[in-house]
């Protein structure tokens, strides 16, 4: 797995190099935007930590903006001292994955790095399509055409959960684990009661029973 670090606070970028090289990571790093950009244009990245304040033609959400209008499909996780929920909004709004505020710990970095490296590959944006069924995952809404229909939270990190990962068979524990790790007392027949709730607002031929597996979407 390589990751490119852009930063320019040459202490914290050494820090984080000598500490991703230690976890099995081929490690770049960029100081500033121009060298970021050279190296992205080179070299394909699993992903990269990007700081919100660096020098050079770009800010960090600019060239954040950029590399996805040029159809740039890495995960990116944005790094900075901005933590209020205005600037998460707006990086993540501008395409980052995840977003961590300064001062952090390493352990939460490696933590939320696993988890990027592990989801698909490509950057599937903010509006997910599934025969007729239609989600925004930053607005939260689904359309079945052009009919709004209402998910419940859970409801829609499930379906979003399984839109991302289109063509995916997930079990029942798998599914537990992701949208219902937060919850101490979940049932097992949960997912098949929130699978049928689902089907009966968007249909019955967007979540596929996979038997003996679990589900999936297409």
């Amino acid at each position: 797995m390589r990751i490119l670090i852009v930063e320019d606070e040459q202490k914290i970028a050494t820090s984080l190099q000598r500490g991703l090289t230690s976890e099995g990571y081929i490690v770049d790093v960029a100081n500033d935007s121009d060298q970021a950009e050279a190296l992205v244009a080179s070299t394909s990245y699993d992903l990269v930590l990007l700081d919100w304040m660096i020098p050079g033609k770009y800010d960090g959400p600019a060239l954040l903006g950029f590399w996805r209008a040029e159809g740039q499909q890495m995960p990116i996780l944005m790094l900075t001292a901005r933590g209020s929920v205005g600037d998460k909004v707006s990086g993540l709004d501008a395409g980052a994955d995840d977003y961590l505020a300064k001062p952090f710990s390493f352990d939460e970095l490696l933590a939320r790095v696993r988890a990027l490296v592990r989801r698909p590959k490509v950057h599937v944006g903010n509006h997910l399509k599934c025969g007729d069924l239609q989600i925004d995952t930053v607005a939260k809404t689904a359309s079945v055409g052009d009919k709004p229909v209402h998910l419940t939270a859970k409801e829609f990190q499930l379906v979003e959960y399984l839109m991302i990962n289109k063509g995916t068979v997930f079990s029942k524990d798998q599914l537990l684990d992701h949208i219902w790790a937060d919850e101490n007392r979940v049932q097992y027949n949960t997912v098949e009661t929130f699978v049928a709730n689902i089907r009966k607002k968007v249909g019955d031929d967007v979540i596929l029973t996979i038997r003996g597996y679990g589900y999936k979407v297409e």
